[in-house]
């Protein structure tokens, strides 16, 4: 471990022109925070202390020359890459940036279809039409991971013009594929792979956890650095290699859909948790991992009916590796659901990453203390000993079936779709009717439904919805789950477009 300190330049520019007592002619105008130091809002005055604009000494995230070039390059040095970008916008920009540099309007995309509504976005405002490819599915918890490299390699020999493989992994819950073979199809086909690597910013830092996509191959990788690491909420990365994707590109895309006034407290906490890294190595996760560890050993000797998903090991055909900062609990008695156990702690003070109807996620930092993990476990025990003790509370509780339903919605005969524009804009009132979940089947929707967290769309405006779709939705919005951009959270109807002949009459009228 170093005990000397590591540099972190753009970090310690903040604090120089700070120790200066500038005066403050520019924007922002809270003028690094005046009139909060004798106010019950003085807990953010270090904050508004550094959040200052471009200025001689402290760069321009969109034509980097100093500190923040020195604070990227550092960057892309930590994790493996030969570029890489620092983004405000979190994961989302990223997605949004590799897409639009890679695709013009009209262009194919062979893209993982279980991907974040990002993904969707971009592909809606690049006017790009996707070729989506199912996933491979769980079959011990029916959670959708990446689909098969076969499949991948169907689509590329299917359709030769597409400019490029967009993957998601690790997925929501930890699952991750080894990606060099995919790297390879990719490459042999001359289009790059672009990873969006969200929910894996620590990958590769640590012989605990698995490679990174950028050490697999991987030409574009969008990581949520604020996610398993320690930056400031929407603070991520872009990490480029080779010349796959014009590099004049992404940085144009980059200007496009991030802020032309970028949070420098964002992008110190970006330096910062690089500088981290850089002085201590691996041993930045021994907490971490021990604390993750000691809850995991908890579990399996309380022999409680909560159980850890891949505790019999992967499963090789769906993913090859499990995060071990995400344990991932459920209910093996089926008495309880993913959202009920989720309030259930949350009601104890616990607030766990996410649930789905029968999975709850925890998310360990590289931090977290063994106290927190026995904290974490003690509560679990007493809620099963709870549940035990009250006849009444197991005959209302909701017997579930053996794993998630979710990977229903990604079931398809053809693994590979052709290719489809998804419209950038929702249609018009008048061209749509809301009608019951057991109406849609077969109808085409007219609003997105994404369940969030995990922020994947399950149906997509435009996207004829099946009935193994409406029977997950269903299932999901029985058991507590809330979805964004429905028309209604709770889902009781959803909305689809008119059949022409009713549009017509409509308008004829």
């Amino acid at each position: 471990m170093k005990d000397e300190m590591v540099e972190a330049p753009l970090y310690q520019a903040l604090l120089k022109h700070r120790e200066g007592s500038p005066v403050s002619m520019h924007v922002p105008g809270h003028k690094s925070g005046e009139g909060l130091e004798d106010t019950d809002f003085k807990e953010l005055l270090h904050v508004y202390s550094i959040d200052v604009t471009e200025l001689a000494d402290t760069d321009d995230l969109h034509h980097p020359e100093g500190v923040i070039l020195e604070a990227q390059q550092l960057a892309a040095l930590c994790f493996g890459a030969e570029e890489t970008h620092f983004l405000v916008g979190g994961s989302t920009a990223g997605n949004l940036a590799m897409i639009l540099a890679v695709c013009e309007q009209g262009d194919q995309i062979i893209v993982q279809r279980n991907v974040h509504k990002s993904v969707i976005h971009g592909l809606m405002l690049a006017g790009a039409e996707p070729v989506f490819v199912m996933p491979d599915i769980d079959s011990e918890t029916g959670l959708p991971t990446v689909p098969a490299l076969q499949t991948i390699k169907d689509a590329l020999h299917r359709y030769p013009a597409a400019k490029g493989v967009l993957l998601s992994t690790p997925n929501y819950y930890g699952m991750s594929m080894e990606l060099q073979s995919y790297a390879d199809a990719a490459h042999l086909a001359g289009v790059p792979l672009l990873v969006d690597e969200a929910h894996g910013a620590h990958y590769g830092l640590h012989p605990a956890f698995p490679k990174s996509a950028l050490q697999q191959g991987a030409d574009v990788v969008v990581q949520s650095t604020h996610k398993t690491l320690t930056a400031m909420t929407m603070a991520a990365m872009l990490h480029t290699r080779g010349n796959l994707v014009s590099a004049k590109r992404l940085k144009h895309a980059l200007t496009m859909v991030q802020s032309s006034s970028p949070s420098y407290p964002l992008l110190a906490s970006l330096d910062i948790t690089r500088a981290q890294l850089a002085r201590k190595g691996p041993e930045y996760f021994r907490k971490g991992l021990a604390a993750a560890e000691r809850f995991k050993a908890r579990l399996l000797s309380a022999g409680l009916p909560i159980r850890l998903i891949g505790d019999k090991g992967p499963n090789y055909h769906a993913y090859t590796a499990l995060d071990p900062l995400r344990p991932v609990i459920y209910d093996s008695s089926g008495r309880v659901s993913g959202y009920m156990l989720l309030k259930l702690l949350s009601d104890q003070g616990i607030w766990a990453e996410m649930a789905d109807e029968r999975h709850v996620v925890l998310l360990f930092g590289a931090y977290t203390e063994v106290e927190t993990a026995d904290r974490i476990a003690d509560v679990l025990i007493t809620l099963m000993d709870q549940l035990d003790a009250h006849p009444r509370g197991k005959k209302e509780s909701v017997k579930l079936s053996a794993g998630s339903s979710t990977g229903l919605a990604f079931a398809s005969a053809d693994l590979v779709q052709p290719p489809f524009r998804i419209q950038r804009w929702l249609p018009e009132d008048e061209e749509t009717e809301r009608v019951s979940l057991e109406e849609a089947a077969g109808r085409k929707a007219a609003e997105m439904i994404i369940p969030y967290p995990p922020g994947i769309p399950l149906v997509y405006h435009g996207e004829i919805i099946s009935s193994q779709v409406i029977r997950v939705i269903s299932e999901l919005a029985a058991s507590g789950a809330r979805f964004q951009q429905a028309e209604y959270a709770g889902l009781p109807s959803i909305r689809v477009m008119k059949r022409k002949d009713e549009h017509n009459k409509k308008v004829q009228v």
